[in-house]
């Protein structure tokens, strides 16, 4: 009964520190989620504003939704800072309804007045990095979730590869203006944007998640 004992007390002490283990890893991939969202956020809103496009509003945008849900996942394994998942989400999918109404009013209005983007090589180069970054996050975090059966986890990892396919329809309308002076396809990219950044809000208000931990 003793020797039973004491190999209970050795596997729980191994389980403890796997779970340290891999809590430590979640916290450092979401560090590095955070502070590469800092870059593509500030980049695509200041090359945005300078370049009057509007896929890249909804790209940075999306950027600035993402960093705070990366920040929320943070928070779980942050005992003093904890903060309810389920508000989050819901906080998370007032702020994407509302980037949705934003886009579609800029599209709207872009191509009413034939607003002329300007060719963004900013714009281009953060997207082309967002392809390469987003999703090699996005995999990394669905791993993890697995692993740790978190549901926060697995809804951010959707909201990268989500941000890796915003990247895919900007840098496509970003390069239409540069090389072919296509202009209106950036509001049109705008306008393509809005039902994946619907879909993300009513998912993250109902709090559903893919079924990676399940």
């Amino acid at each position: 009964m003793k020797g039973m004992a004491s190999w209970n007390k050795v596997q729980n002490v191994v389980e403890l520190g796997v779970s340290g283990g891999r809590s430590q890893q979640i916290a450092w991939l979401q560090g590095l989620t955070l502070a590469w969202m800092t870059i593509e956020c500030s980049v695509a809103l200041s090359s945005a504003y300078t370049s009057h496009s509007v896929a890249l509003l909804a790209f940075g945008s999306d950027s600035a939704v993402e960093f705070l849900s990366a920040a929320v996942v943070l928070l779980q394994f942050m005992s003093a800072a904890r903060v309810s998942i389920h508000l989050a989400a819901r906080l998370t999918s007032i702020l994407l309804f509302a980037l949705a109404g934003v886009i579609a009013l800029v599209s709207v209005y872009s191509l009413a007045f034939h607003v002329h983007p300007e060719v963004s090589s900013a714009g281009i180069a953060i997207t082309v990095a967002a392809l390469v970054i987003m999703p090699l996050l996005g995999i990394l975090k669905r791993q993890k979730a697995r692993q740790a059966r978190n549901p926060a986890l697995a809804a951010d990892a959707i909201q990268s590869l989500t941000c890796a396919y915003l990247a895919a329809i900007t840098l496509l309308s970003l390069v239409a203006n540069a090389m072919f002076q296509i202009q209106w396809f950036d509001a049109v990219a705008g306008l393509i944007a809005i039902p994946i950044v619907v879909i993300e809000a009513r998912r993250a208000w109902r709090g559903e998640h893919c079924g990676c931990c399940s």
